[in-house]
């Protein structure tokens, strides 16, 4: 009964912010990446793993009794990028920042190896442009889906509670 209730509490709390901009990076202006609220994108000089560390550390911020939020980072090919994050997104990278059951953030990288590719804007040359989507989730249908997990959980349960009650007569 008390895992249900932290449970069903952690599906309640409320969705961290959009995360801050990188540390020296610029916010870019192009249309596509200032469509949605949901949607922002950067040009940086600092490294992938600089990167998504500091993304971690931001996500993470949220806690649930004192404890930060359970988060995992999911790695995707590239060419996902263009049904998760954007159309017409170029990417090195693909990552993802999750809170089970909760909420989630893309990360997009885009890192030039061509010479035609090469990242200016505002007169500097940019290592790379992040791009990042954030997907939250409404408290009322997690809430919801997981009233419904718990009701399977417990179903499930009792018919295996007595199928072993059966074999134990046996």
């Amino acid at each position: 009964m008390l895992f249900s209730l932290l449970f069903l509490f952690y599906l309640i709390l409320p969705s961290p912010d959009f995360p801050e901009p990188l540390p020296g990076a610029l916010t870019s202006k192009e249309p596509g990446d200032t469509e949605t609220p949901l949607r922002k994108a950067y040009f940086t000089d600092l490294s992938r793993e600089e990167i998504l560390t500091y993304y971690q550390n931001q996500f993470t911020n949220s806690t649930f009794f004192g404890l930060p939020l359970p988060t995992y980072r999911l790695n995707y090919p590239p060419e996902e990028a263009q049904s998760l994050v954007r159309d017409q997104t170029r990417s090195t990278f693909l990552e993802e920042i999750v809170h089970p059951l909760r909420e989630s953030l893309y990360m997009n990288g885009f890192e030039p190896k061509l010479d035609n590719e090469i990242i200016r804007e505002e007169g500097k040359k940019w290592r790379q442009k992040i791009t990042l989507r954030y997907v939250p989730s409404s408290p009322l249908i997690r809430l919801v889906f997981g009233v419904a997990t718990l009701v399977l959980v417990y179903v499930l349960a009792k018919d295996v509670w007595g199928i072993l009650q059966t074999f134990k007569r046996k």
